[in-house]
């Protein structure tokens, strides 16, 4: 893979003007503690119909770890790396962070930083694919908060979605190949590499371009690591056994692996940036548990989290905008995504009518 160009670092004799006066991370959110579950719960399933003994069932994933996600703790860290990259090589820009469903939450964050007299900021949404759940509605939350806060309330512009950006494809290939390494260097090709995305509602992913984003970042990823026995799966799958989700689940790639001979398997979280709930317990638990029942030995590979490229990556991505710099940096057969979305783009999918019986969400980034 050819190293991508290098986006300009601002200088103290040579600072440009941003178009921007802060940087803003949104993400999901998640319970800090066992008293929060259920009201975490609660916001997440505000409006769907949802019954409350499913979401006392998932409510026990969270307290199989103690009632606190990690989500909120990773956010933070990756928080104080983009400060120190931002820092280093500019834009300087104040960086603030609001959640979709639990503290900070968005409204709270935006009436902060109306009080600060930020005007404008760029919003990073830790989810690097387009969908409803994870593009559009962020969207929709950011103009509801605003509608909240009133006239003081900053403008937020989005940043463009990543998959096909070296700086997350790349500190993925690398975290796949240290996974691989586990296995015995006579065994390693022959190994299949599960990667794992979030389901969504087919009729979700109809008007959007998930699928076919996550299949190249996939190809690209594995192309990286020198893999070429792969396939995209899916996990976390929420909503009633009677409305189609993107398949197949991983637990059943898994069994058919198994059918087929496979004794050993590497999960790949590629729909995800760092390792929240749903990898820790679909894939770490479930996955792990099921694997361990069908003797083949998995491993898991590690999501980017705050590595280095990656962190470069997203502050790369706010200096474009911020400066209207000419180039969108991307690889492979797809272009780089639009900066500023469509009116149409990643319509909200049907909702079912009949109460939901799967786990609540979508991909929380």
């Amino acid at each position: 893979m050819p190293d991508s160009p290098s986006i300009e670092t601002e200088t103290p004799a040579d600072a440009r003007r941003s178009a921007y006066d802060a940087v803003l991370l949104v993400s999901f959110g998640g319970p800090d503690g066992p008293e929060d579950v259920l009201p975490f719960l609660e916001n997440v399933l505000r409006g769907r119909n949802v019954p409350r003994e499913r979401m006392l069932e998932v409510a026990e994933h969270y307290h199989h770890f103690g009632g606190r996600s990690p989500i909120n703790e990773q956010n933070l860290a990756l928080l104080k790396a983009l400060r120190a990259e931002l820092d280093s090589r500019g834009p300087r820009l104040p960086i603030y962070w609001g959640n979709r469903n639990w503290h900070p939450l968005l409204t709270d964050t935006l009436r902060e930083m109306a009080d600060a007299g930020v005007k404008r900021a760029i919003a990073f949404v830790t989810s690097g694919f387009s969908s409803y759940s994870g593009c559009r509605q962020y969207r929709e939350n950011i103009a509801a908060a605003r509608d909240a806060v009133g006239e003081r309330a900053p403008q937020v512009d989005k940043i463009r979605v990543f998959f096909n950006h070296p700086g997350f494809v790349r500190p993925m290939a690398a975290n796949l190949r240290r996974a691989l390494d586990h296995f015995p260097a006579a065994d390693r090709a022959a190994v299949p590499v599960l990667f794992t995305a979030h389901s969504i509602p087919t009729s979700m992913s109809e008007g959007c371009r998930y699928v076919p984003q996550l299949q190249e970042s996939c190809r690209l990823v594995a192309e990286e690591a020198g893999v070429t026995r792969w396939q995209l799966v899916y996990q976390s799958r929420s909503g009633p056994p009677t409305q189609p989700w993107l398949e197949p689940d991983v637990c059943d790639a898994i069994r058919d692996l198994h059918t087929r001979g496979a004794r050993q398997v590497v999960v790949a979280p590629i729909g995800f940036i760092s390792d929240h709930m749903e990898v820790l317990y679909d894939l770490d638990t479930e996955a792990a548990d099921l694997c361990r029942s069908l003797g083949i030995d998995m491993r898991r590979s590690a999501t980017v989290g705050t590595a280095p490229e990656f962190v470069a990556m997203v502050r790369d991505l706010i200096a474009e905008r911020a400066w209207d710099l000419p180039d969108r940096v991307a690889i492979g057969c797809l272009p780089a995504n639009h900066d500023v979305c469509p009116i149409d783009c990643c319509p909200a999918p049907q909702r079912p009518t009949r109460p939901a019986t799967g786990r609540p969400g979508g991909p929380p980034g």
